[in-house]
């Protein structure tokens, strides 16, 4: 008789693998409907919700009762609406399977989002489309970035422009003013009071004018971190008079005290001089603009194991207990300071100051008793010796010969002003104003130094170079760019291209006479200017 089969060894395995597959199925429900990072839902063929978990209400305000069943288009601004985007991404998606886009959505509260969204169509085993998987995640805080590093990176550009344009009508001014001073002193006393007085104020004014636009540029280098210290070997006294000695024109202006209550032996710091002295200028010219005529102002430092603390006190304004922190936040003004100082600002010069010191490892900070009760500003800074190798910086000796010069600018006011200068300081000179008339003149004029403006139309001053540098006989020439921009990219760009110097206009007068004085010696350093 045969016998009866006996159930194999694990017969319920159907049900036990029906029962894990409906364990798994609940746990992945659970597991969506926990994550809340990432809105995640379903819709129908047609792109109605069917489906929600929490993320989508934390993401976009929606409970579930709320949304499911409404058309998701509910999501998309009233512009994507009316160009029908959520259909057309239901077909993207029902056509190649995957979908995945960026752009505003709407929360329930009518707010906007920065989204990334990613849609998948869902098929039965015959290929039937049954509706959409679509995962959406919060993107603003990325986005938000991304604008800011794309407004820095215009807000760049458009300070270099800006100061490059500004540049441009101050270089002509700035040598007039020279050529005033160099004539003045010719004559002697013969120069009347008047021409002396208005020499006086343009030269205030057109300094002014400068330490603006030169705080725009630096501070569109700084916020693109394109700002490099030159470090070097320094005294903290001959950076306090230099910087005393650039703010004494405002001091005196007031009649403002200036007490130094400096260390007496020397303090050696390793650090870029010219920002320095930048900061301390800032520093003084702030306290002196906010701080009533014939007042006091303080400069004392104090020293300590591995840094030193520079204060500048004054009697002025003061600084109300609300402002202290944002004292140094970029465009930041005062509702108070326009009762006190007559002189307007932009609101960058503490701001230049802080980024400036932090570049230095140091640190700033203000303090005041109060409006009324004068302020304080205290610079903390490392203590650092340079190598013993490294020397100050030294000056270099005006030029003792007649050199001939060519300058070639199309700005007719800053060409002809610069010419009249160099004739003045002894030196032979032409003049051209486009690169046309430079080449006609290189025929019988061969210069030991050519000035050339690079934003010259038609032609510019780089491919001026390239002309004048193929002649023969202008192998020894000496050539320095001249521009209102001074970024490093654009001082490697004009050094790549073949120019000695870079030179940001407008031109000091000693910085010419050094130029002058480099070109004679023939010995020829890395293009170092700055603007």
């Amino acid at each position: 008789m045969p016998s009866t089969p006996t159930p194999a060894r694990g017969a319920p395995a159907r049900p036990a693998q029906t029962d894990t597959g409906a364990r798994l199925e609940s746990r992945y429900q659970m597991l969506v409907e926990a994550i809340q990072d990432y809105a995640i839902f379903t819709l129908d063929p047609r792109g109605n919700v069917t489906s929600w978990n929490r993320g989508v209400g934390k993401i976009k305000g929606y409970a579930a009762h709320e949304i499911i069943g409404r058309h998701f288009s509910c999501f998309y601004t009233p512009d994507a609406v009316a160009r029908g985007w959520p259909e057309f991404e239901l077909e993207q998606a029902a056509k190649i399977g995957r979908f995945e886009d960026e752009g505003w959505r709407v929360r329930k509260d009518g707010t906007l989002f920065w989204a990334n969204v990613i849609i998948t169509a869902l098929y039965d085993e015959h290929r039937n489309l049954e509706g959409f998987a679509k995962v959406t995640r919060d993107m603003s805080e990325r986005k938000r970035l991304q604008e800011l590093e794309e407004s820095s990176r215009r807000m760049s550009q458009f300070l270099a422009t800006l100061s490059h344009e500004l540049r441009n009508p101050i270089a002509p001014m700035r040598n007039a003013v020279n050529l005033m001073r160099l004539e003045g002193v010719a004559v002697g006393s013969a120069a009347s009071t008047t021409l002396s007085h208005c020499q006086a104020v343009l030269d205030r004014q057109l300094t002014h004018l400068t330490r603006l636009v030169d705080d725009l540029l630096d501070m569109g280098r700084i916020t693109s971190g394109k700002v490099e210290l030159q470090l070097s070997r320094v005294e903290l006294s001959d950076i306090v008079a230099r910087a005393v000695e650039s703010a004494r024109p405002s001091l005196d202006r007031r009649r403002q005290q200036l007490d130094l209550r400096l260390p007496p032996m020397p303090v050696v710091l390793r650090a870029d001089s010219i920002r320095l002295i930048q900061v301390l200028q800032n520093l003084l010219l702030n306290s002196s603009k906010f701080s009533p005529p014939a007042s006091r102002i303080e400069v004392s430092c104090q020293l300590e194991a591995q840094a030193l603390e520079l204060r500048v006190r004054d009697e002025g304004r003061g600084i109300a207990a609300e402002d202290l922190e944002n004292v140094f936040d970029l465009f930041f003004q005062s509702k108070a300071g326009a009762k006190v100082s007559e002189e307007g600002g932009l609101g960058i010069g503490l701001s230049l100051c802080r980024s400036l010191v932090e570049l230095h490892g140091g640190s700033i900070r203000a303090s005041s008793a109060g409006e009324g009760m004068g302020a304080t500003f205290t610079v903390r800074l490392p203590l650092g010796l340079a190598p013993a190798e490294e020397a100050r910086d030294t000056r270099v000796p005006e030029a003792t010969r007649q050199l001939r010069v060519l300058v070639v600018d199309d700005n007719r006011d800053s060409a002809d002003s610069l010419g009249m200068l160099l004739q003045v300081l002894g030196h032979d000179v032409r003049v051209a104003y486009d690169a046309e008339e430079a080449m006609e003149r290189s025929s019988d004029f061969v210069p030991d130094l050519a000035l050339l403006d690079l934003a010259m139309p038609m032609v510019d001053g780089f491919a001026l170079l390239r002309g004048l540098r193929a002649l023969p006989e202008w192998q020894h020439t000496v050539y320095a760019a001249m521009t209102g921009f001074g970024q490093p990219g654009d001082r490697a760009e004009s050094k790549a291209a073949g120019f000695a110097f870079h030179i940001v206009k407008p031109v000091e007068l000693p910085k010419l006479q050094m130029l002058l004085a480099v070109v004679e010696s023939g010995q020829l350093p890395e293009a170092d200017e700055r603007g």
